[in-house]
Protein backbone atom coordinates (compact mmCIF):
# COMPACT_ATOMS: atom_id res chain seq x y z
CA UNK A 1 0.00 0.00 0.00
CA UNK A 2 1.47 3.44 -1.03
CA UNK A 3 0.01 5.76 1.78
CA UNK A 4 -0.34 9.56 1.20
CA UNK A 5 -2.05 12.27 3.86
CA UNK A 6 -2.46 15.51 5.38
CA UNK A 7 -1.31 17.08 8.52
CA UNK A 8 -2.43 20.31 10.30
CA UNK A 9 -4.80 21.08 12.66
CA UNK A 10 -7.51 21.44 13.04
CA UNK A 11 -8.48 19.27 9.93
CA UNK A 12 -12.39 19.08 9.95
CA UNK A 13 -12.70 21.21 7.36
CA UNK A 14 -10.64 19.27 4.53
CA UNK A 15 -11.55 18.35 1.10
CA UNK A 16 -8.14 16.81 0.89
CA UNK A 17 -8.94 13.20 1.50
CA UNK A 18 -12.30 12.93 -0.61
CA UNK A 19 -9.86 14.81 -3.66
CA UNK A 20 -7.57 12.46 -3.33
CA UNK A 21 -9.33 9.67 -2.99
CA UNK A 22 -11.74 10.10 -5.54
CA UNK A 23 -8.14 10.79 -7.72
CA UNK A 24 -6.73 7.33 -6.85
CA UNK A 25 -10.39 5.86 -8.26
CA UNK A 26 -10.32 7.18 -11.54
CA UNK A 27 -6.72 6.54 -11.66
CA UNK A 28 -7.25 2.84 -11.00
CA UNK A 29 -4.75 2.65 -7.88
CA UNK A 30 -6.01 0.54 -5.86
CA UNK A 31 -3.10 0.20 -3.86
CA UNK A 32 -3.58 3.99 -3.11
CA UNK A 33 -4.99 5.65 0.50
CA UNK A 34 -4.78 8.69 1.78
CA UNK A 35 -5.45 9.70 5.19
CA UNK A 36 -5.85 13.01 7.14
CA UNK A 37 -3.30 13.51 10.63
CA UNK A 38 -4.22 15.97 12.47
CA UNK A 39 -1.91 17.06 14.99
CA UNK A 40 -1.62 19.87 16.93
CA UNK A 41 2.07 19.90 17.54
CA UNK A 42 4.60 18.57 15.32
CA UNK A 43 6.47 16.47 17.51
CA UNK A 44 4.62 13.69 16.41
CA UNK A 45 5.84 14.31 12.56
CA UNK A 46 9.09 12.14 12.83
CA UNK A 47 7.45 9.05 13.71
CA UNK A 48 5.16 9.49 11.02
CA UNK A 49 7.90 8.13 9.06
CA UNK A 50 8.69 4.93 10.38
CA UNK A 51 5.90 3.59 7.97
CA UNK A 52 7.53 2.88 4.86
CA UNK A 53 4.30 3.06 2.82
CA UNK A 54 3.98 6.64 3.66
CA UNK A 55 5.62 8.48 0.58
CA UNK A 56 4.18 11.79 0.84
CA UNK A 57 1.89 14.53 2.89
CA UNK A 58 0.34 17.54 2.56
CA UNK A 59 0.92 20.67 5.16
CA UNK A 60 -1.78 23.05 6.48
CA UNK A 61 -2.10 25.40 9.03
CA UNK A 62 0.18 25.40 11.10
CA UNK A 63 2.53 24.07 10.61
CA UNK A 64 3.69 25.25 6.84
CA UNK A 65 6.58 27.40 8.58
CA UNK A 66 7.87 25.30 11.50
CA UNK A 67 7.63 21.81 9.59
CA UNK A 68 10.68 22.88 7.39
CA UNK A 69 13.01 22.36 10.75
CA UNK A 70 12.05 18.82 10.43
CA UNK A 71 12.99 18.21 6.62
CA UNK A 72 16.26 17.08 4.97
CA UNK A 73 16.14 19.70 1.53
CA UNK A 74 13.91 22.09 0.16
CA UNK A 75 13.04 22.62 -3.16
CA UNK A 76 13.47 25.86 -4.59
CA UNK A 77 9.63 26.79 -4.17
CA UNK A 78 9.93 25.66 -0.74
CA UNK A 79 13.20 28.42 -0.22
CA UNK A 80 11.31 30.79 -2.52
CA UNK A 81 8.35 31.25 -0.38
CA UNK A 82 9.80 30.11 3.48
CA UNK A 83 7.22 27.57 3.79
CA UNK A 84 6.51 24.06 2.93
CA UNK A 85 2.63 22.88 2.00
CA UNK A 86 4.31 19.43 0.01
CA UNK A 87 6.38 16.85 1.51
CA UNK A 88 7.94 14.10 -0.43
CA UNK A 89 10.54 11.10 1.14
CA UNK A 90 12.97 10.13 -1.05
CA UNK A 91 15.13 7.75 -0.58
CA UNK A 92 14.52 8.05 2.94
CA UNK A 93 14.92 12.03 3.18
CA UNK A 94 12.28 13.83 3.63
CA UNK A 95 12.09 16.82 0.99
CA UNK A 96 9.63 20.18 0.87
CA UNK A 97 8.53 21.98 -1.90
CA UNK A 98 5.49 24.97 -1.93
CA UNK A 99 2.69 24.38 -4.30
CA UNK A 100 0.73 26.82 -2.74
CA UNK A 101 2.44 29.92 -4.42
CA UNK A 102 1.96 28.49 -8.07
CA UNK A 103 -1.32 27.84 -7.56
CA UNK A 104 -2.45 31.17 -5.74
CA UNK A 105 -0.49 32.97 -8.60
CA UNK A 106 -2.30 30.73 -11.68
CA UNK A 107 -5.59 31.64 -10.26
CA UNK A 108 -5.47 35.10 -9.81
CA UNK A 109 -3.78 35.77 -13.09
CA UNK A 110 -7.50 34.23 -14.50
CA UNK A 111 -9.40 35.93 -12.57
CA UNK A 112 -8.75 39.30 -12.05
CA UNK A 113 -9.51 41.84 -15.65
CA UNK A 114 -6.31 43.39 -14.58
CA UNK A 115 -3.41 43.80 -12.62
CA UNK A 116 -3.46 47.94 -12.25
CA UNK A 117 -4.45 47.61 -8.63
CA UNK A 118 -2.54 47.09 -5.50
CA UNK A 119 -3.65 44.73 -2.14
CA UNK A 120 -4.12 44.01 0.90
CA UNK A 121 -2.84 40.88 2.62
CA UNK A 122 -4.65 39.66 5.44
CA UNK A 123 -2.72 37.58 7.75
CA UNK A 124 1.12 36.64 8.05
CA UNK A 125 1.35 33.07 8.43
CA UNK A 126 2.60 30.30 5.68
CA UNK A 127 0.00 30.95 3.36
CA UNK A 128 0.09 34.65 3.63
CA UNK A 129 4.24 33.96 2.51
CA UNK A 130 2.97 31.85 -0.78
CA UNK A 131 0.30 34.86 -1.37
CA UNK A 132 2.87 37.66 -1.44
CA UNK A 133 5.32 35.25 -3.44
CA UNK A 134 2.78 35.20 -5.85
CA UNK A 135 1.85 38.87 -6.03
CA UNK A 136 5.59 39.73 -6.24
CA UNK A 137 5.79 37.62 -9.61
CA UNK A 138 2.76 39.46 -10.80
CA UNK A 139 3.85 42.94 -10.12
CA UNK A 140 1.11 43.70 -7.86
CA UNK A 141 1.69 46.01 -4.58
CA UNK A 142 0.70 45.11 -1.54
CA UNK A 143 0.83 45.36 2.41
CA UNK A 144 0.24 42.46 4.88
CA UNK A 145 -2.08 43.38 7.47
CA UNK A 146 -1.36 41.48 10.92
CA UNK A 147 -2.59 41.85 14.79
CA UNK A 148 0.81 42.52 15.64
CA UNK A 149 3.04 45.62 13.73
CA UNK A 150 6.38 43.55 13.77
CA UNK A 151 4.44 40.46 12.11
CA UNK A 152 3.26 43.03 9.02
CA UNK A 153 3.17 46.28 7.67
CA UNK A 154 0.06 47.84 9.55
CA UNK A 155 -2.44 45.98 11.95
CA UNK A 156 -6.29 45.54 11.73
CA UNK A 157 -6.09 48.85 14.43
CA UNK A 158 -4.47 50.54 11.78
CA UNK A 159 -7.21 49.62 9.33
CA UNK A 160 -9.74 50.72 11.97
CA UNK A 161 -7.71 54.44 12.26
CA UNK A 162 -7.76 54.23 8.72
CA UNK A 163 -10.23 52.94 6.70
CA UNK A 164 -8.81 54.56 3.14
CA UNK A 165 -6.34 52.21 3.26
CA UNK A 166 -9.33 49.64 2.33
CA UNK A 167 -10.72 52.01 0.15
CA UNK A 168 -7.35 52.43 -1.61
CA UNK A 169 -6.63 48.80 -2.18
CA UNK A 170 -8.70 46.88 -4.30
CA UNK A 171 -7.38 43.64 -4.06
CA UNK A 172 -7.95 41.91 -0.94
CA UNK A 173 -6.63 38.77 0.20
CA UNK A 174 -7.58 36.73 2.89
CA UNK A 175 -5.27 34.36 3.85
CA UNK A 176 -5.97 33.34 7.74
CA UNK A 177 -8.06 30.42 8.69
CA UNK A 178 -11.06 32.74 9.87
CA UNK A 179 -14.68 32.21 8.99
CA UNK A 180 -13.14 28.01 8.17
CA UNK A 181 -16.06 25.38 8.71
CA UNK A 182 -17.20 25.27 11.71
CA UNK A 183 -16.45 28.56 12.69
CA UNK A 184 -18.44 30.07 9.75
CA UNK A 185 -20.11 33.32 11.50
CA UNK A 186 -15.85 34.66 11.84
CA UNK A 187 -14.70 36.94 9.33
CA UNK A 188 -11.28 39.19 9.56
CA UNK A 189 -11.72 42.42 11.14
CA UNK A 190 -11.24 45.01 8.76
CA UNK A 191 -13.73 48.07 7.69
CA UNK A 192 -16.10 46.86 5.19
CA UNK A 193 -18.55 49.37 4.61
CA UNK A 194 -15.45 51.05 2.75
CA UNK A 195 -15.60 48.46 0.04
CA UNK A 196 -16.95 49.06 -3.57
CA UNK A 197 -18.14 47.37 -6.94
CA UNK A 198 -14.23 48.20 -7.59
CA UNK A 199 -13.23 45.92 -5.44
CA UNK A 200 -12.08 42.20 -5.64
CA UNK A 201 -11.93 39.82 -2.53
CA UNK A 202 -9.87 36.59 -2.76
CA UNK A 203 -10.32 33.53 0.26
CA UNK A 204 -8.26 30.91 0.12
CA UNK A 205 -10.81 29.34 2.30
CA UNK A 206 -12.86 26.92 0.67
CA UNK A 207 -15.27 25.04 3.50
CA UNK A 208 -17.62 26.96 3.20
CA UNK A 209 -17.88 27.57 -0.38
CA UNK A 210 -19.07 31.29 0.59
CA UNK A 211 -17.27 32.86 3.57
CA UNK A 212 -18.54 35.77 6.11
CA UNK A 213 -15.31 37.50 4.44
CA UNK A 214 -17.29 36.86 1.05
CA UNK A 215 -20.72 37.69 1.82
CA UNK A 216 -19.72 40.76 3.15
CA UNK A 217 -17.82 41.69 0.27
CA UNK A 218 -20.94 40.90 -2.26
CA UNK A 219 -23.32 43.21 -0.11
CA UNK A 220 -20.85 46.02 -1.21
CA UNK A 221 -20.64 45.10 -4.92
CA UNK A 222 -17.20 43.48 -4.57
CA UNK A 223 -16.36 40.80 -7.06
CA UNK A 224 -15.14 37.84 -4.67
CA UNK A 225 -13.53 34.18 -4.91
CA UNK A 226 -12.71 31.53 -2.61
CA UNK A 227 -9.85 29.09 -2.28
CA UNK A 228 -11.86 25.61 -4.13
CA UNK A 229 -9.85 26.28 -7.22
CA UNK A 230 -6.31 27.02 -5.41
CA UNK A 231 -6.71 23.89 -3.76
CA UNK A 232 -7.54 21.78 -7.04
CA UNK A 233 -4.56 23.13 -8.43
CA UNK A 234 -1.93 22.38 -5.54
CA UNK A 235 -3.44 19.04 -5.11
CA UNK A 236 -2.47 18.03 -8.30
CA UNK A 237 0.80 19.64 -8.48
CA UNK A 238 1.10 17.73 -5.01
CA UNK A 239 0.50 14.67 -7.02
CA UNK A 240 3.01 15.50 -9.56
CA UNK A 241 5.57 15.67 -6.97
CA UNK A 242 5.41 12.74 -5.27
CA UNK A 243 4.29 10.33 -8.67
CA UNK A 244 6.66 12.44 -11.65
CA UNK A 245 9.19 13.92 -9.75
Amino acid sequence: MEKFGLIGYPLGHSFSKKFFTEKFEQLGLTNHKYDLFEMEYLKEFPAMWQNNDLHGVNVTIPHKEHVMGFLDYLDSSAQKVGAVNVVKKEQGKLKGYNTDYMSFKETLYKWLPHRDLTALVLGSGGASKAVQVGLDELDIDYEVVSRKKTSGDCTYLDLKKEPELVAANLLIINTTPLGTYPEVDERPDIPYGQLTSNHFLYDLVYNPEETLFMKSGLEQGASVKNGIEMLHLQADKSWDIWYNQ
